[in-house]
């Protein structure tokens, strides 16, 4: 099964992008979220190394992950060869949701919420106790063993208050990744937001939106299996 999309020859770059560089993105009530055009993205782990670069995350700390998803068959019809074999990339990190559970489950109040609607982690109030980590169906919350606090991305919130783009979406070499007020995401881009292998997007309402790849399953399918799973 596959999911109908928007060809991705409409999507927005260069100038068009939702957010303008040099803009100040910082505004109260925005609710910022990511963009992300899983057709184009090939994998090569530019995001990841440009959030691990940025935030100097030590040895298995990702902030950023990038997923690969593959399945399907060959199967033989008298001498002829038949397949429905798929594999696509995924690039996640925090989806800063509308409804965080790691905000819910947080004993200390450190998971907290920006005026511009991005979550965060204060150093201050975090003690360590992992439970975000645990409710988090993304992940995105993980335990830094050199602070003994929780971490997670905050949508490179110092390079956005001087109108920067957050490191992953300036390193990516095919433009697979945008940000900006996640409504005018959705208007851009559509309302995509929960390919497989993602969990239920109704758990959280990640305020994401995704650009399928044309073999995209549903989040709910169990066709396919992560085939780097060492690598995230």
């Amino acid at each position: 099964m596959t999911i109908n999309i928007t060809p991705a020859s409409t999507r927005l770059t260069g100038d068009d992008r939702v957010v303008d560089k040099g803009t100040i993105a910082t505004e109260a009530g925005a609710n910022y979220g990511f963009y992300f055009d899983q057709a184009v993205c090939n994998g090569c782990k530019a995001c990841q190394i440009a959030c691990k670069d940025k935030h100097d995350l030590p040895i298995g700390v990702n902030w950023r992950r990038v997923v690969e998803y593959s399945g399907g068959s060959w199967q033989t019809s008298g001498t002829t060869l038949r397949h429905n074999v798929f594999s696509y990339y995924t690039s996640i990190s925090c989806n800063h949701c509308e409804d965080a559970v790691c905000m819910r489950v947080c004993p200390t109040t450190a998971m907290s919420r920006r005026d511009d609607g991005t979550v965060w982690v204060d150093d201050n109030k975090c003690v360590g106790c992992r439970y975000c980590e645990w409710a988090c169906p993304y992940g995105a919350p993980q335990f830094n063993a050199e602070t003994g606090h929780m971490s997670k991305c905050d949508l490179c919130y110092d390079y956005r208050e001087t109108g920067q783009d957050p490191a992953c979406v300036e390193a990516c070499p095919t433009r697979a990744l945008d940000w900006g007020p996640i409504d005018l995401l959705r208007e851009a881009y559509g309302h995509e937001d929960g390919t497989a292998p993602l969990p239920d997007p109704a758990i959280t309402k990640p305020r994401l939106v995704i650009a399928p790849h044309k073999d995209a399953q549903p989040w709910h399918t169990n066709a396919g299996t992560i085939a780097n799973p060492k690598e995230i």
